[in-house]
């Protein structure tokens, strides 16, 4: 398919829902394709699976260098590989409202929660814990405002009476892989 969305995919970790965006884009009516991987962890799973899978990486320590000189060379890796959207994939920090005014309307975001409720971490601990029937999973355009953003696409996982927040969120992840790559599709060709 000619003319797909370049995207950008930043990660911290394993990479489970990098992986599922990559295996995904491999379908030819898939509307965009993964360009670069990029990580605040050289160590990363996720960065050793894309080498391993020939898409290009970026990966730097931000030890020393300060949020801003780090935000820049992330932000010239990107435009550097033209990337059109980035993708956050468990990307453990903050980005600087400076960094979100840049990409405006350009970057969006898995989060273990349906949100609006339970911004921030400990999300299923959280659901459990205020006897919700169900937790989830949604896809957000980033903003300033963390996890705050235009809600894309949810998928609710049922929360069973056994569960403990490990539990729910292993059935969350299977939820994400699903929904991220469907709506990251639906956001770039509309």
């Amino acid at each position: 398919m000619a003319d797909r969305t370049r995207v950008g995919v930043l990660l911290s970790g394993r990479g489970s829902n990098m992986i599922a965006l990559v295996e995904a884009s491999r379908a030819a009516n898939c509307p965009y394709e993964v360009v670069l991987v990029a990580s605040d962890k050289p160590e990363a799973a996720g960065i050793a699976w894309a080498k391993a899978e020939g898409i290009a990486t970026f990966a730097l320590s931000p030890r020393g260098l300060g949020k801003p000189a780090f935000e820049a060379a992330i932000d010239r890796a990107l435009r550097d590989a033209a990337v059109d959207v980035i993708a956050l994939a468990g990307y453990m920090r903050l980005l600087s409202d400076g960094f979100v005014a840049a990409w405006r309307d350009r970057i969006v975001n898995i989060h273990p929660s349906l949100l609006p409720k339970y911004k921030g971490l400990e999300t299923h601990a959280r659901a459990i814990a205020a006897g919700d029937a169900t937790g989830g999973c949604s896809v957000h355009l980033v903003t300033e405002e963390l996890d705050g953003g235009v809600v894309l696409g949810q998928a609710e996982v049922p929360i069973l009476p056994a569960d403990d927040a490990d539990a729910l969120a292993n059935r969350v992840l299977a939820a994400e892989h699903a929904l991220y790559p469907r709506t990251l599709a639906e956001f770039v060709t509309r």
